[in-house]
This record gives structure tokens, sequence and C-alpha cells, in this order.
């Protein structure tokens, strides 16, 4: 019998997706995702899923890799050039967190605006006549307007929420100027930032886009305004940020990625005020892990099959590795 091909997970996947995956390969979890476990697993690897950022060097020792597939969409966490330099097809799995990503925007925007946290802290800690005069200083969603910077996947199911869900006007900045069917309404950087009540941060991290939100863009925010980044931490300077939010120029933030993850226990953000900070779980809930990691599996055995994946996203390698 031909000995199943081994395929590394960095980190451990749904059970399912686990169980399909080893009926035509033997899964192999890494103990922990450090660069250190990661490159003397490599080694015996075929096949690689990636829920952590890779070592740049990881495919130095990858002599038996045939394939990468990413737990996700985010592709700032493989080294791609460098796989396909080797020959090695990197697939991902577009739109297999936008509806929980999407949903992360507006729980967020709710937990900014509205703060039910704190009203339901308040009425137990100091009672209902204390509390209640709070609402008198917090802000409806609806009638305002919102900015998202990225109309992929997320950017554009955001971008649909907050037009038909709340009526909110919708500005948008991207590379392709789209506008959703009219949707949205097209607008450079300058004018994002300026006029909208909530700006969402929904771009891939690329070197065009790194350090893009930078303090200039921050200032020209409505001192009632608040930001919400989903994309990645790099996209944003956090020291900008972060004194926006001090001085009080900034009403309030949400950061679910951030420059180096995870987020130190010492962190100059722990101690921002109006910030709220979650561990980059915007697109994990229970229905989409199963979702990318199914999908992950399904891309992964079209692979060691020889056969294309169905988001190869460095097809220059086609020719040289896959069918058609």
């Amino acid at each position: 019998m031909t000995e199943r091909p081994v395929v590394l997970l960095t980190n451990p996947i749904h059970p399912e997706a686990e169980a399909m995956l080893a009926v035509q390969a033997r899964p192999v979890t890494a103990p922990d995702p450090s660069p250190e476990t990661l490159r003397a697993l490599i080694a015996e690897a075929e096949g690689l899923v990636v829920r952590v950022k890779l070592p740049d060097d990881i495919l130095d020792g990858a002599t038996r890799l045939r394939g990468i597939v990413r737990h996700g969409v985010g592709l700032d966490m493989i080294p791609v050039a460098a796989a396909t330099a080797r020959g090695i097809p990197v697939a991902n799995l577009p739109g297999s967190n936008t509806q929980a990503v999407a949903e992360y925007v507006f729980a967020a925007l709710f937990h900014l605006r509205r703060q039910v946290w704190r009203l339901d802290g308040g009425l137990r800690a100091e009672g209902w006549g204390a509390v209640r005069p709070i609402a008198d200083g917090l802000a409806e969603i609806g009638g305002g307007t919102l900015g998202i910077l990225g109309l992929g996947e997320i950017g554009g199911r955001v971008a649909r929420i907050a037009h038909h869900g709340f009526g909110l006007r919708v500005l948008g900045a991207s590379r392709s100027g789209a506008t959703l069917g009219g949707l949205v309404q097209a607008v450079d950087l300058e004018t994002l930032f300026a006029q909208s009540d909530a700006v969402v941060i929904a771009c891939p991290l690329t070197e065009a886009t790194r350090g893009l939100v930078d303090a200039a863009l921050i200032g020209r925010m409505r001192s009632h305004a608040v930001l919400i980044n989903v994309a990645r931490g790099p996209v944003v300077e956090t020291a900008a940020l972060a004194t926006a939010l001090h001085s009080g120029a900034l009403a309030g933030a949400a950061l679910d990625v951030f420059d180096v993850q995870p987020l130190a226990s010492d962190h100059p953000l722990l101690a921002c005020p109006n910030l709220l900070l979650t561990p980059h779980v915007a697109g994990i809930t229970q229905t989409s892990s199963r979702a990318m990691s199914v999908g992950a599996v399904e891309e992964m055995l079209r692979i060691l099959r020889g056969d294309r994946p169905r988001n190869l996203v460095n097809p220059e390698i086609l020719p040289e590795t896959l069918s058609a």
C-alpha cells in the first residue's frame, strides 16, 4: 500500500475536516506554531495548511512540499514569492470568513457607539438611576457615514449591510474604484477619513498599504469618529492611533489585528481609552472555522491529486506542476 503523504497543520483544524484529510493523507498537527517547530516538521511534509505567520525561510527545508493552503484568506502569512520560485502552488479561501468578519465590524461598532457593556456594568454596580443618564450621550449608527478602505469580499459585505441594514451613506476607497453598483461612493483617502463617522480598514497588507493609515489620515477624522481595523495591524500606524485616542482627537477604535501578534501583555495599546481589543478572531466563529477547515482540506487534496485548486493564487506555476 502506498504511504499516505504527510500534511503539516500549523494549528488544529476542525475535527470533521481532519477526518476528511486522514482518509487520503497523514495529518500532523504542530505541537506549537513557533518558527523553530515548523522548521523542524516541514522536511517530511508534502502539504502545508497555514493558520499562523510562517517563517520567511520555511521553504528552505521543504524538500518534499507539493502545496500550501491558507486556512483563510490573507496571504501575508505565506512567502508566496518563494513558493512560486520553487514551483509550489499556493491556494487560499476567499469568502470563507466574510460573513464572520462583517458581523464583527458591526459588533465592534455597537460596542463603541451604544456601549451596552457599560450600561450593564453600571446598572449592576451603581443602580438604575445612576446609570440611565449615560444613554443620553450615546450615538446611533443609522443616519451616519461609514467609510471603508478596501472593497473586496469583506469590504463589500460590510458596505451592503451598512446600506441596506442601517441606511448608512457608504464611502469607499479601493484600487479598483468600485462602487458596487452605485451602493458605494468612491472617494480618495483624504475625503474618506474626513467625512466618515466610522472608518473600517478592510484592505490587504501590501507594501503599498503598510503604514497607509498614518498620523495625517487619522488627523483628518472627526473627533466623534471611530476606527475599526479588521485587515492587518501594520496598515495602521499604531503610535498615531494611540496618540489620537489619548488626546481625545478620536472617539474610539476597535483593533482585531496588531503589528506583532500575540499582543504583548505590557503593550501600550492596553492603556488606551475607548479602545476595543480582540485577539485576531474577527473571522473565527464555529461556522467559519468549519468552512475554512473543510475548504482547506478540499484544496489540499486537489493539489495532492495533481489537480488545480479552485483558488490558486500563483497560477504562473501551473504549466510545470498542475494539470488544468
